[in-house]
């Protein structure tokens, strides 16, 4: 009986873990789906301080206080969804750590919160090659005028797209600052 005890009491600190710091260019991780289990659906939260995009598994995670506390699945991505974002028109997602830069009430997609791409890697590896980074990338939600449901498929110019629901809730937990982790 007390072992059942020591291994419960185990569990739960695993689950007090922060999420995993990671290096301006991070390794591939790990699935992130062990993240998500760890959710606890009861879990109070006002806003959130830490986001994770895995492009691969098409899931955001939304961390509060280090504890990943929501889940958002079937993501859709630029026309291109594999590889980091170069260059303006690649139609990719970028990789990396940004931040949540901003938010646009009147854009055309329905509300979007703006992603900082492009950082100063970013723009120096496009001058570097004689081209423009590109911008405007955003978690936004589906183009005005949809009548109802999601465009299939991916297709965006690089910016991450959500149903209308899930980005009314985001614009809601999601403060200006907060970064936003982007991973292959």
């Amino acid at each position: 009986m007390k072992r059942l005890t020591l291994l419960s009491l185990l569990a739960l600190a695993a689950c007090a873990s922060p999420p995993p710091r990671q290096a301006e260019n991070p390794s591939p991780q790990p699935s992130l789906a062990r993240e998500a289990a760890r959710i606890i659906p009861e879990r109070r939260f006002a806003a959130l301080d830490y986001l994770i995009v895995d492009k691969s598994e098409r899931m955001m995670i939304g961390y509060a206080g280090g504890q990943p506390v929501r889940v958002w699945r079937g993501l859709q991505f630029g026309d291109a969804p594999r590889g980091h974002k170069r260059f303006e028109g690649d139609e990719r997602t970028p990789e990396g750590r940004y931040v949540i830069e901003g938010r646009n009430p009147a854009s055309a997609y329905h509300l979007s919160l703006k992603i900082s791409y492009p950082n100063a890697a970013d723009r120096a590896f496009a001058r570097s090659q004689g081209r423009s980074p590109g911008g405007d990338i955003y978690l936004h939600g589906q183009p005005n005028g949809l009548p109802a449901g999601r465009v299939p498929g991916d297709w965006t110019d690089g910016c991450i797209a959500l149903s209308n629901a899930e980005i009314e809730e985001l614009w809601r937990i999601v403060p200006d600052g907060t970064v936003i982790e982007i991973r292959p």
